[in-house]
């Protein structure tokens, strides 16, 4: 059973600006819906993509289709890292993670979509049993990532909304994703 009920929209102070971009695109006042439900109907659409639909950037040097799935799986994991360690009250710095280097690492390209689509929602399953793991004073906790405070109930928000600013992105720029 959940211990968690709600993870209600953080503070300006439990995040830095930069952030703000993705918290502001949620939803409502509370971010688990967001993470447990803004998957499932979308990953289905994504995988109707033929493999060479999946590798179009629509334009010359942008990530192809693979490669924003590739990164939201990233994303996704290292934020739900950050609050991982925010909720433990570790207050060691976290490094940041340059995304323009992880991509072209990641080599998403060289995978089947099915395969890439199959680790996201994996990781949203952990990402949504972490947050429910967490009482109200374990998502208050802070931790410092990128030199700055954040905290876990602030990257709950984050990593809803850099689910929903991809999706975006993927409807605008490439059609996909319906």
């Amino acid at each position: 059973m959940p211990t968690t009920i709600a993870i209600p929209r953080p503070g300006a102070d439990e995040y830095f600006e930069y952030y703000d971009r993705y918290i502001q695109q949620v939803p409502g006042d509370d971010a688990l819906p967001a993470l447990a439900s803004q998957l499932d109907a979308w990953v289905k659409k994504m995988r109707a993509l033929s493999e060479t639909q999946a590798l179009h950037r629509y334009a010359p040097g942008k990530w192809s289709v693979k490669e924003v799935l590739g990164h939201m799986c990233d994303g996704e994991r290292v934020f739900s890292y950050r609050a991982l360690r925010c909720a433990r009250a570790d207050r060691t710095p976290m490094p940041g993670f340059e995304e323009n280097e992880w991509v072209p690492a990641s080599k998403s390209d060289r995978r089947p979509i099915g395969e890439i689509l199959d680790e996201l929602t994996t990781i949203r399953t952990g990402t949504v049993m972490l947050f429910h793991s967490l009482d109200p004073e374990m998502l208050a906790l802070r931790g410092i990532a990128n030199d700055q405070t954040i905290s876990a109930r602030a990257l709950a928000w984050i990593i809803a909304g850099h689910t929903l600013h991809h999706q975006k992105g993927l409807r605008e720029n490439y059609g996909v994703g319906g």
